[in-house]
């Protein structure tokens, strides 16, 4: 039985539900964002020191072989139209895909083909990662080719995962959301300090602070 003497329930003012979606937001995102946060701050370091990381060491590893016969390049038939081939130069009929699976099964490549490139000396064929490449000049005529296999330690790749570099469109998505997060939690954080009466001129003076620091810094120490 309820209470006739208890004082009736006040609605919610709209500047109390206001100031509870800022902080149920700053909070959350913050913590949907924390990794992705800490995870571009720290390669922020990494990336602008290399050598204090020994991002800068590299592995090289050189083989050679033959292709096999089912792969074997030859001459372009001459049922062949040059306006049907990939330019008027294209002098061979190369099976670029089957080429491509065999180097990578055969020497455990990684990284997706990013160049295949053929003219009538030799054709190129470029694997590439995040700190990662793979170089293969194949000889035509003989069908033999050469590899240099290039690696890097922990620290290059989590660079080129900070710049985006050869990690493929999925990756530069993962970098997209991560970027608005960022921004959302800045936001958020930043609306919420407009409910915290004590501390907003504080606040506002500090954020006016950090952005005339950093256009100073700009203008003079970038050339």
């Amino acid at each position: 039985m309820s209470n006739p003497t208890a004082p009736p329930r006040r609605k919610r003012s709209w500047y109390a539900t206001s100031a509870a979606l800022f902080r149920w937001l700053h909070i959350y995102i913050s913590m949907l964002g924390f990794t992705m946060l800490i995870f571009f701050a720290v390669t922020g370091i990494t990336l602008n020191h290399p050598t204090w990381f020994g991002a800068s060491e590299q592995s090289v590893r050189d083989a050679s072989g033959k292709l096999p016969s089912e792969l074997a390049i030859g001459a372009r038939p001459p049922s062949v139209k040059a306006e049907d081939a990939e330019s008027a130069d294209f002098p061979f009929e190369v099976d670029k895909l089957g080429i491509a699976e065999w180097l990578r099964s055969e020497h455990g490549l990684k990284g997706r083909v990013r160049e295949f490139e053929i003219n009538e000396y030799d054709i190129m064929v470029v694997f590439k990662g995040p700190g990662y490449s793979a170089d293969i000049f194949i000889d035509p005529t003989a069908n033999q080719y050469t590899l240099t296999e290039t690696t890097t330690g922990v620290i290059s790749v989590l660079n080129d995962l900070h710049k985006g570099r050869d990690s493929g469109l999925q990756w530069s998505w993962v970098i997209d959301v991560s970027a608005v997060v960022t921004i959302l939690m800045s936001v958020s954080g930043f609306g919420l300090l407009f409910y915290l009466k004590k501390r907003r001129t504080k606040g506002l003076l500090t954020a006016l602070a950090g952005t005339i620091l950093l256009v100073v810094a700009w203008a003079l120490w970038v050339p």
